[in-house]
């Protein structure tokens, strides 16, 4: 395994800035669908939920995922920075604006932020409910440069009108028509890389294909998950790459699970670790994880910034 200079999270919001310029159900029954689901093996043919990746209309970092049930819910994870959110509301607002549940991974801007900028102002779109997994003062100040940003985003979900769900335990499974979403980690507390290893690493399935979204999991998550109760599950068809592709999980994670395709939410920059001198010159590790999954022969890799609004039905 390689090893490389750690990048924190300023460092590497510092580039972006210099670059661009639902209820639970039974145990028995989740485990029953999770079998059902595939675990790897390739989806089959036919219709199931759809899902979009959406690509930075900045070309900044950002996780930003919409899922439509064969039923017409929607789901939302996530959301991307701030200044994503003019373009995810019409985008939502195409498919009926209105949103059955969103999903918070962590409370990183670049994921929450589309989601706090929608909610000083929702207009028409309408909202039914808000999961996350909150994290604790501790941890919240252990990042001082996020604090505040965070407390806001807090205070908005505590005050606003729209039911919100802190989910501080794993296992929880949401049923959306053919859409099932299970939940394989929650916030810990942990105060090293604070914030990213705090992320709720979802599940997401339906009969014919299954998509586990790591959030921005660094190694100490990743590995928190392979000894928890749900590791199997971690293994499906499309993987979300942990962090956006870098400095996220560890190699070993990757080599401990099964999955053929991967889906990073990644601006050229981190693609290519570019920040202006040259194809990986920075200081990213995204082509270390690239070697990773040519490593373990993955071939299927669909990237925000070069593939677009990528489809998954």
């Amino acid at each position: 395994m390689k090893t490389g200079k750690q990048i924190t999270r300023r460092a590497f919001l510092q580039t972006a800035a210099l670059t661009v310029g639902g209820m639970a159900v039974p145990a028995l029954q989740a485990e029953a669908k999770d079998k059902r689901g595939s675990q790897g093996g390739g989806p089959k043919r036919g219709k199931g939920f759809t899902m979009w990746q959406i690509p930075s209309h900045k070309n900044t970092i950002g996780n930003s995922y919409v899922f439509q049930t064969r039923g017409g819910k929607v789901i939302v994870m996530d959301g991307g920075f701030p200044e994503e959110a003019f373009t995810l509301r019409g985008f939502i607002g195409a498919l009926g604006n209105e949103v059955e549940a969103w999903f918070i991974s962590h409370p990183h801007d670049d994921h929450m932020g589309a989601l706090s900028e929608i909610l000083k102002d929702k207009q028409d779109l309408k909202i039914k409910h808000i999961y996350h997994s909150r994290i604790t003062e501790q941890v919240i100040d252990a990042e001082p440069t996020e604090a505040q940003k965070c407390r806001d985003f807090y205070k908005q979900l505590d005050e606003g009108e729209i039911p919100v769900t802190d989910i501080q335990e794993a296992g929880g499974v949401f049923d959306y028509d053919d859409m099932h979403l299970r939940i394989l980690s929650v916030a810990t507390g942990l105060t090293k890389n604070p914030y990213n290893n705090n992320s709720m690493i979802m599940r997401v399935w339906d009969k014919r294909k299954s998509v586990v979204f790591l959030g921005d999991a660094g190694i100490e998550c990743g590995d928190l998950a392979l000894k928890g109760p749900y590791a199997d599950l971690l293994s499906c068809d499309y993987l979300q790459m942990a962090h956006h592709g870098q400095n996220g999980c560890s190699e070993q994670f990757y080599r401990s699970i099964r999955f053929r395709a991967c889906l990073w939410p990644t601006p050229m920059w981190v693609w290519n670790n570019d920040t202006g001198k040259g194809y990986n010159t920075a200081h990213l590790k995204t082509i270390e994880t690239r070697e990773w999954m040519d490593s373990l022969g993955i071939k299927e890799h669909h990237v925000s910034v070069r593939d677009g609004l990528w489809k998954l039905t």
